[in-house]
């Protein structure tokens, strides 16, 4: 029997072979299960716009998408940082859906850098076609053979995928107490899985320290993701996702600074 938050993506998509087509696995896989994985939750999530608090709330019971929950418990910039990481993990992980096209094309700037890149995705999802986006997605990080971008840190570090720089972040998540998802799809040097554990540990969901942060930080994220999202600005199968590419850019030199400042 499924669950309630499985039933609202599968409604959310149009049935289970669409669900399936937009998160690239099979029909039966989506036919046989009773809730929404934890490792295809953020796909879930950006192929449907149902919030992850929503398809699995035993896993995200506090998250920024779930505007319900009070948030007063945690720091107001970790809280604003653990926004952010989401945003990204989640369009890195899959094509946006229509929702949350419609969703980010809400979003507000100010007039800061940051804040017109927010605005600039914001503009981008009010023009682009849900079709479309998700074609650009797969030409930027799928593709017939290989995407034109890999957004992993092996990659990025080495100019191979599975090498050192993967072992060595298994090996400091293991010390953190985080363990890879069952069938995950993806390496956790993934730039949405990296994201994700970033956004966990800003907003609490994953027990870490400051210092914690800034080392998973300044090892496994600093010295390749700003490059990632500056190759992304000037992709040329990127229209929806230059901004995205801008938007990570700023970000993660926001981080960068930051942790800088704080040692």
């Amino acid at each position: 029997m499924r669950d309630a938050g499985l039933d609202r993506a599968i409604d959310a998509a149009g049935g289970v072979a669409q669900l399936a087509r937009k998160i690239r696995i099979s029909q039966p896989s989506v036919s046989n299960w009773s809730k929404v994985p934890a490792q295809r939750v953020i796909a879930v999530e950006a192929a449907t716009g149902v919030p992850r608090a929503v398809l699995r709330p035993d896993l995200y019971p506090d998250l920024p998408h779930n505007r319900t929950v009070s948030h007063n418990s945690i720091d107001p910039v970790d809280f604003a940082r653990a926004q952010e990481y989401a945003l990204l993990a989640t369009l890195l992980a899959a094509a946006p859906s229509k929702k949350l096209l419609d969703r980010l094309a809400g979003l507000s700037g100010d007039g800061t850098p940051l804040g017109q890149a927010h605005a600039a995705l914001a503009e981008s999802a009010m023009r682009e076609i849900t079709g479309q986006v998700e074609r650009e997605y797969f030409d930027l990080f799928v593709g017939l053979g290989r995407g034109e971008l890999l957004p992993y840190e092996s990659y990025y570090l080495t100019g191979f995928l599975n090498e050192r720089p993967l072992s060595r972040l298994r090996a400091d998540l293991a010390a953190l107490g985080i363990e890879r998802a069952a069938n995950s799809s993806e390496p956790e040097d993934h730039a949405a899985v990296l994201c994700e554990i970033m956004a966990g540990m800003a907003d609490g969901r994953l027990e870490a320290s400051s210092d914690a942060q800034r080392t998973l930080f300044e090892k496994h994220v600093s010295p390749w993701m700003g490059r990632l999202f500056a190759d992304m600005e000037k992709a040329a199968s990127a229209k929806f996702y230059r901004a995205v590419g801008t938007l990570g850019r700023l970000f993660i030199e926001i981080e960068r600074q930051g942790f800088s400042f704080a040692k």
